[in-house]
């Protein structure tokens, strides 16, 4: 029965959530804070769990917990009592955020070294190298070298270590405290600028 009870409360603090699309939009909207604060103080400590179960570390699981959350906002007026108790609803919503997350932290890992892949790709002429190609390849190490030692100080750190470190946009921007916006805009300039100047060594 106190689960019961429970669940009648959350399910009314999600009806407050949804009620922020009703006719007073400024007065529910206080109201619907409220009431996400309260479900969030509530459920959290569950939830969290369940986030960090997928994904596997507590920074990105907080990550997962506040999108999950923020979807809660959204979404709250399509949540129907008589299909599932308000948590199992919630904790659906958190497993999808947190496969989302994994699957954009790897796309992020995959972007970061297409294209300089591509570069190295170049040095392996094929599984049976005769020393012609050895020689190539080793002009080629070389002419990449160079052409990292022309970027800005800051610009070749992201670049090699989003490489040579496998790393990806989001952690390089937390390793290196810099923007998002920052890391990814300088990767891609200096991706350009290493294509331009291994054209030259071509």
């Amino acid at each position: 029965m106190v689960t019961d009870l429970q669940d009648l409360h959350l399910i009314d603090l999600i009806d407050r959530i949804a009620a922020q699309r009703g006719l007073a939009p400024a007065a529910s909207r206080g109201d619907a804070e409220a009431a996400l604060r309260e479900l969030y103080d509530l459920t959290s400590s569950k939830l969290y769990g369940v986030a960090l179960r997928v994904v596997g570390h507590r920074d990105w699981a907080e990550d997962v917990l506040q999108e999950a959350y923020l979807n809660v906002w959204r979404i709250a007026g399509d949540y129907r009592a008589a299909l599932s108790p308000p948590l199992a609803w919630m904790g659906v919503i958190v497993r999808s955020r947190a496969l989302d997350f994994l699957r954009r932290r790897a796309s992020e890992r995959a972007d970061a070294h297409q294209e300089l892949n591509e570069h190295m790709n170049e040095t392996v002429a094929g599984d049976t190298p005769n020393p012609m190609d050895t020689t190539q390849a080793s002009e080629q190490a070389w002419a990449l070298h160079e052409c990292l030692r022309k970027l800005e100080a800051r610009q070749r750190e992201v670049v090699s270590l989003a490489y040579l470190r496998d790393l990806s946009h989001g952690e390089l921007a937390q390793q290196l405290s810099l923007p998002l916006g920052t890391v990814k805009t300088w990767i891609r300039r200096g991706l350009e600028q290493l294509r331009g100047c291994m054209a030259r060594f071509a």
